[in-house]
């Protein structure tokens, strides 16, 4: 588990550590740039890589002349320097690295790393500043003059692909030979853009962007975020540079666990470059905690040796209709997998044959006529699992709204019950009891009536939370919980290869498994540690996941082999 913390509150921890601390900004920068260089020259140098050096040969060159006319002799001579370019690649080992450097204090960490990449060891590092000079910071210029000290410069890079024509483009020659060599290069750094980006990335900061996105076998180590990621949402401006490597600084940034921007952040480092902890403590104590979610931040307890089943909760699963049959089944099944006592499993009255078949363990039973009926079976129980597969007729809404309204326990509400939600939301408002919601973002959209797709998941799933009183996991590529109290936590666990029918099933039953089973209530920490279940719940749901891409990689595995891989990660994080 680790803390993460907005593009603003950094900015603000990093101001305060330099005016009221007296930190030293210089000193701050020197430190991201060593971590910067140090995993570069960890990418040159792998202890183990089957796939021989980085880089590899180059044996191909394009140079564009007029057409239908042959070249001119100063092109000839042009061509032939080009083509050294490249042919010297094959001949001489020395590593060759780029450094995109913008005019911010992220640009000023991508001077100094090159610097020290100089000093290193042998390699050819040329380091490229992106934009208007008259913008640089003060700190960036201390750090340009460090670098010419040390016999290196920062050159400019004015290739705007996105102006002109390609054909234009590829006239110029000093620009193509600038791209040859940067087509060789064996590392890349992305320097260009802090924290603090919220526009699309434009000119030739865009072309500074492909160009690392353009070479698949040469990595690139990002500062502190892709440029072009947005750091609160992950949403991406535009376009954004694919990392092997992030090195965040002092605390992680929600988009690099979020939304798209997971995807371009490759392995995320996160790195003390001299904050003070003091004040960061000071800063964040009373700030909603939000953290993001590797493995569980705590071990199951053993269970209780004089223990029965009805200590380990009895659950009330509504769910299924014609063709949705799968959906109840496998929420009770990964309900008894998670360790719940008893499942009982009301289905309609059309499906309860098919259902009966396929369970074992579970109780089903065909749903009566009669609500009160329904309503005291479903009271007899310590937590509802309430809408999966459920359909959205009218009776099934009507029945959903009604025990919404009537049960005084907790409810774990997902697909169909969220949407019978949607119009009705003062239902859960006048809930006195736990609510948890399992949205996608499409029924997440639907409730809250909001575009597809949700541009800022964390905002909207804080906001919900707070304003409903309930807890919310908006489920997708980084899911976030969020709880009343404006806490949230997104889950890095989990992978593609879940994005099935059923895998949304699985995680409901075991929310309530977790929910339901009083030995672990008692067990943690005091004060309310229902967020912390449900949070383990979606990261024990990614961990087996995880394990299950590995067994059947993530086309061929299915959302009942989840069930068959919960077992290997329950004993994991069971306490001797």
């Amino acid at each position: 588990m680790f803390s993460l913390a907005t593009a603003a509150q950094m900015k603000e921890l990093d101001r305060r550590a330099i005016e009221e601390r007296g930190v030293s900004s210089l000193e701050l920068m020197e430190r991201a740039a060593q971590a910067v260089a140090d995993t570069v020259w960890e990418q040159l140098h792998p202890e183990e890589d089957e796939s021989g050096p980085i880089g590899g040969s180059f044996s191909s060159v394009m140079f564009m002349t007029k057409k239908g006319e042959a070249p001119t002799d100063e092109e000839q001579a042009q061509m032939d320097e080009i083509r050294a370019i490249v042919e010297s690649k094959n001949t001489d080992p020395t590593p060759r690295i780029a450094v995109f450097c913008g005019p911010g204090n992220n640009g000023g960490d991508g001077v100094a790393a090159a610097r020290l990449l100089m000093g290193m060891g042998p390699c050819h590092v040329r380091a490229f500043f992106v934009g208007d000079r008259a913008k640089m910071t003060p700190d960036e210029k201390a750090m340009e003059e460090k670098l010419l000290a040390a016999g290196g410069r920062l050159e400019d890079f004015s290739v705007d692909m996105t102006s002109r024509s390609t054909l234009e483009a590829t006239m110029d020659y000093e620009q193509q030979k600038l791209l040859t060599w940067i087509s060789t290069c064996d590392v890349m750094v992305d320097a260009l853009f802090g924290i603090g980006l919220t526009r699309p990335v434009a000119g030739v900061f865009r072309t500074a962007v492909l160009q690392m996105q353009s070479r698949l076998r040469c990595p690139v180590v990002a500062c502190d975020i892709p440029s072009g990621v947005n750091a609160d949402t992950g949403e991406i401006l535009g376009e954004a540079v694919q990392a092997k490597v992030t090195i965040t600084f002092t605390r992680g940034k929600p988009g690099l666990y979020s939304g798209e921007g997971a995807s371009r952040a490759g392995e995320v480092r996160i790195v003390d470059i001299g904050i003070p902890r003091d004040l960061e403590y000071e800063m964040f104590r009373t700030l909603p905690r939000l953290e993001v979610m590797h493995q569980p931040d705590f071990q199951l307890p053993r269970r209780p040796r004089n223990a029965h089943k009805g200590d380990f909760g009895k659950l009330f699963i509504l769910a299924g209709s014609q063709g949705y049959t799968g959906a109840p089944v496998l929420a009770a099944k990964a309900a008894l997998r998670t360790g719940a006592g008893l499942v009982y499993l009301g289905v309609p009255q059309e499906i309860y044959p098919i259902i009966a078949v396929k369970c074992d363990e579970a109780m089903p039973f065909p749903l009566p006529d009669d609500y009160s009926a329904i309503l005291e079976r479903a009271r007899s129980c310590d937590v509802a699992v309430i809408g999966l597969g459920l359909g959205r007729s009218p009776g099934a809404e009507k029945l959903v709204l009604s025990l919404l309204e009537d049960l005084a326990l907790p409810v774990v509400l997902d697909a169909d019950g969220i949407n019978a939600l949607a119009g009705h939301i003062d239902v859960l408002d006048r809930r006195k009891r736990l609510t948890v919601l399992t949205p996608h973002e499409g029924e997440f959209a639907r409730l809250t009536e909001c575009g597809l797709p949700v541009r800022d998941r964390l905002s909207a799933a804080r906001a919900f939370a707070q304003a409903h009183g309930c807890i919310l996991v908006l489920k997708g590529q980084g899911t976030i919980t969020a709880s009343p109290d404006g806490s949230a936590r997104i889950n890095a666990t989990g992978n593609p290869g879940m994005a099935k029918g059923g895998s949304g099933d699985v995680l409901a039953g075991m929310i309530a498994a977790l929910l339901g089973q009083k030995h672990l209530r008692r067990e943690r920490r005091q004060g309310d540690n229902t967020p912390e279940l449900v949070t383990a719940a979606v990261c024990f749901h990614g961990l087996a996941g995880d394990l299950c891409a590995q067994k059947f990689g993530e086309y061929a595995m299915l959302p009942t082999d989840l069930m068959e891989a919960l077992p290997e990660v329950l004993r994991q994080w069971t306490e001797e």
